[in-house]
C-alpha cells in the first residue's frame, strides 16, 4: 500500500449575499488575528493563543492559527513579513461534507464561521477529483488542514487529504483487459469486455437495480411534492432521507459487484465515461434531466474509482461522445429505436440489432485500447474546480447554522 496525499479544491457555488458577507467577515478576522500574532512574534502556541483568543473566529480557525504562527515566527518558515492574502486555515475537525444527489449541485460543504455558527454552501469539486471527495465523504481517507480563500471574487476551499492506495499495475495497454462500464437509464450499470480474440464476452447488466432506483426516485418526487404542498417539512426531510438511504444501498451493492467482476479478469482496467462530458450532454428536457441527474452519476463513478483503487485495479476515463450511437463492430453511426435497443445503419455490417447498453460499454472499452483514455490522476494542467461556474444551486432558506 502507498500513502498518497492530495490537495482537493472545491469551488463554492454562487453563495448568496449573506453568505458572502459571513465569509468575508471570517477572512478579515482571521487575517487580523494572524497579523497581530505575527507582529507579537508569537513563537509558541501558548503565546499565539493569548493573542488570537480575542478575535471573533471559530475554534477551528484559532487552533490552526496557534499551530501556524509559531512556524512563521522563527519556525520552519521563518518569514520576514506577511502578505495580505493569506487563506483562512481550519483544523480538520471544522470542515464537513454532505451529499445531496437530488440537487443540481450535489455536494455541500460546512464552513466554520464562529462559535457554533457555520455556513453550509453548495460546492463543486474538480471533476477529476470526485473519487477523492467520495472517499472523504465515506470516511475512508484522512482529512488534514483546510484553507478558505477568494480568487477574483469567487470562493474556494482547499482540503488536504491522505489515503492509502495499492500500487497500480505496470502492465502495458496491450497487456491490459479494458472493461467498459456504461452508466445508463435502462440498466443501472452495464459491464463488458473483449477476450483475447477480440470477441465480446458475456456482459453483465444491472436491470432490476435500475428499475428499483427509478421506482424509489419516482416515489420520492411524488411524495415530497405533496408533503411540501401541505407544509410538512419535517416529514418531508425524514421521508426523503429514508428513500435516499435505500438508493445509496443499491448503488453501493452494484459498484461492489462491478469491482468484484473486474477482479476476476486478468490484468483488468475499468474504463468509465468522463463525468465532465456526461454532464454537458445531459439535455433531454426537464423530465429526463431530472431522471438522469438523479441516477447519481458522480456517486457511482466515485465509488467505482475508490473501490477499484482499494483492489489495485486501474481506472481510466474516456470521452463518452457517441458511444451509445456508434456500432462497436464497424463504427457506423446508428440509432436507438428503443432505450435498450441499438440498430446499425451499415448494411454490410453483421450487426442489425444489439443491446444498446452493451454496445456502449464495448465502445467505452475500445476507446481505451485505441489510446483515447484520459487518466484520472493528472500531474499537470488545470486542476481547479472552474467547471462549477457553469452550475447554479439552490440556496437554503433556513438559518445557515442549520443543515441543508
Amino acid at each position: 500500500m502507498n500513502e498518497v496525499t492530495k490537495t482537493l479544491e472545491l469551488k463554492l457555488v454562487s453563495p448568496n449575499a449573506h453568505k458572502r458577507r459571513k465569509l468575508r467577515e471570517t477572512t478579515d478576522a482571521y487575517r487580523a488575528a494572524l497579523h497581530a500574532a505575527f507582529d507579537a512574534d508569537c513563537s509558541t502556541q501558548s503565546a499565539a493563543n493569548d493573542v488570537v483568543v480575542e478575535y471573533d473566529l471559530s475554534g477551528y480557525a484559532k487552533n490552526a492559527l496557534k499551530k501556524y504562527v509559531p512556524q512563521l515566527c522563527g519556525g520552519s518558515y521563518d518569514a520576514d513579513e506577511l502578505h495580505d492574502e493569506h487563506p483562512v486555515r481550519f483544523t480538520n475537525e471544522g470542515v464537513q461534507l454532505d451529499y445531496k444527489p437530488q440537487n443540481t449541485v450535489e455536494w455541500y460543504v460546512k464552513v466554520p464561521h464562529h462559535d457554533d455558527y457555520h455556513l453550509w454552501v453548495p460546492a463543486q469539486p474538480n471533476p477529476e477529483q470526485r473519487s477523492w471527495i467520495e472517499v472523504v465523504f465515506a470516511g475512508d481517507a484522512d482529512m488534514g488542514e483546510c484553507r478558505l480563500f477568494d480568487r477574483d471574487g469567487e470562493w474556494f476551499l482547499h482540503m488536504v487529504v491522505t489515503r492509502e492506495v495499492e500500487e497500480r499495475s505496470t502492465d502495458s495497454v496491450s497487456d491490459a483487459t479494458p472493461i467498459g462500464v456504461d452508466i445508463g437509464d435502462s440498466a443501472l450499470l452495464t459491464v463488458c469486455h473483449r477476450d483475447e480474440r477480440g470477441t465480446p464476452t458475456a456482459p453483465t447488466l444491472w436491470n432490476d437495480e435500475g428499475k428499483d432506483v427509478r421506482r424509489l426516485r419516482k416515489k420520492y418526487f411524488t411524495a415530497t411534492r405533496r408533503l411540501q404542498e401541505r407544509g410538512s417539512e419535517r416529514i418531508f426531510e425524514s421521508f426523503g432521507d429514508q428513500l435516499w438511504r435505500q438508493i445509496d444501498h443499491i448503488l453501493h451493492s452494484v459498484t461492489d459487484a462491478v469491482v468484484e467482476h473486474a477482479a476476476s479478469v486478468e490484468n483488468p482496467v475499468l474504463v468509465l465515461e468522463n463525468l465532465t462530458y456526461i454532464r454537458e450532454r445531459m439535455d433531454y428536457g426537464a423530465y429526463m434531466n431530472r431522471r438522469l441527474h438523479g441516477w447519481g452519476f458522480a456517486k457511482m463513478h466515485a465509488q467505482l474509482c475508490y473501490k477499484a483503487a482499494e483492489r489495485g485495479i486501474p481506472v481510466e476515463t474516456v470521452n463518452p461522445a457517441y458511444t451509445s450511437k456508434s456500432c462497436h463492430v464497424c463504427g457506423e453511426t446508428g440509432y436507438r429505436l428503443e432505450q435498450a435497443e441499438f440498430r446499425c445503419t451499415n448494411n454490410e455490417c453483421w450487426v442489425s440489432e444489439y443491446q444498446a447498453d452493451v454496445n456502449a460499454a464495448l465502445n467505452i472499452a475500445d476507446r481505451y485500447s485505441s489510446g483515447e483514455s484520459r487518466s484520472r490522476e493528472h500531474t499537470d494542467g488545470d486542476d481547479s474546480a472552474g467547471d462549477g461556474a457553469r452550475l447554479t444551486a439552490p440556496q437554503d432558506s433556513q438559518a445557515d447554522g442549520e443543515h441543508q
